[in-house]
């Protein structure tokens, strides 16, 4: 007790706030609730999470990715989390990078975890007849639950390797879909740029299973494309990466067109600048829609420093999301 009081009064100085202002978000009700003692757990497309936490797509066939993936496998077993893996493309081709991708073994059979594909490639093994890659990529090579797939134009158009799309990408979704006969579950998602509200409104009317944001304020890689760029006039671009949609406007506009027009799309991730539980609480809390919330570059750098530190944050991720469950509330 000596030891706690004495603590009390060496950090109240370094404790009093920096502003003045609270999180404008929320109403504190302190006397409500005891101290919660339960998960939080969330439904996602037939498996059960932990906590309403998804892994966003990030990387795989690079050298540290594989060592990456799995620190972030391990969390999301730990902790009962989701996983959505970064562009499968390279195991279209070979297996060189196969175990960069393998988690189903670290994850187990509980935890949802999702390949990944960029709209081109779908495009592409439309045009060749080969879709039936994908199926032994999601079921027989990894044992995944599903397909993600990225939305990607502006990167695309600026990445020096990039696929120029023949068709818009609704085209191909919708007819990609309309072949698959249900076989997995499909979730779309944008890469930092975020989704307008005209493509959103046609986007909840296919038959995909899941929405995942993507949403400007996050990892934005349009931005990383033309840093990576060595072509001289491509400095002068950097205009294609300061437009799109933040979490919250986007939620605005799912939110609109649920509650305006039958959907099909049932579950949400929301992600894109996403950087602690407190902003994964109010926008999972303000969805119409059932939604997860998503996190990639705060996990990763995590990663990229220890296991003990990326564990540690998810465990306060965990821990202060269940909190905010008994004692707040958000402002209407």
């Amino acid at each position: 007790m000596t030891r706690r009081k004495n603590d009390h009064i060496n950090f109240a100085a370094l404790s009093v706030p920096a502003t003045i202002n609270p999180d404008e978000r929320f109403c504190y009700e302190p006397l409500l609730n005891a101290h919660p003692t339960h998960n939080c757990e969330a439904e996602f497309l037939g498996k059960t999470l932990n906590h309403p936490l998804w892994v966003s797509s990030m990387t795989g066939g690079a050298k540290e990715a594989g060592k990456i993936n799995r620190i972030l496998a391990e969390a999301c077993a730990e902790f009962g989390l989701g996983m959505g893996l970064g562009s499968c493309r390279s195991l279209l081709k070979n297996n060189k990078h196969f175990e960069d991708f393998n988690l189903r073994p670290v994850l187990g059979n509980n935890c949802p975890f999702f390949t990944n594909l960029g709209i081109a490639q779908i495009e592409e093994l439309i045009d060749s007849k080969s879709t039936n890659k994908i199926h032994e990529l999601i079921i027989e090579k990894l044992n995944a639950d599903g397909l993600i797939i990225h939305i990607n134009p502006a990167q695309e158009w600026l990445q020096p390797e990039g696929n120029i799309f023949k068709r818009p990408p609704l085209e191909t979704l919708a007819e990609f879909i309309d072949g698959l006969n249900k076989q997995y579950p499909i979730i779309v998602k944008e890469v930092g740029q975020g989704i307008g509200p005209e493509s959103l409104k046609k986007l909840l009317q296919l038959e995909i299973d899941g929405l995942e944001f993507g949403a400007f304020g996050g990892t934005n890689f349009t931005a990383i494309e033309i840093m990576r760029s060595q072509q001289s006039y491509t400095e002068f671009m950097s205009p294609l990466a300061k437009f799109g949609h933040n979490a919250s406007e986007m939620l605005e506009m799912v939110n609109s067109i649920a509650n305006q027009q039958p959907i099909f799309c049932k579950n949400l991730i929301i992600s894109g600048g996403i950087h602690n539980f407190l902003d994964g609480y109010y926008l999972t809390k303000k969805s119409t829609l059932p939604a997860l919330y998503g996190m990639a570059n705060v996990l990763l750098q995590h990663a990229l420093s220890s296991k003990e530190e990326l564990f540690n944050f998810i465990k306060a991720e965990v821990e202060g999301y269940k909190f905010a469950t008994n004692y707040l509330t958000l402002k209407i």
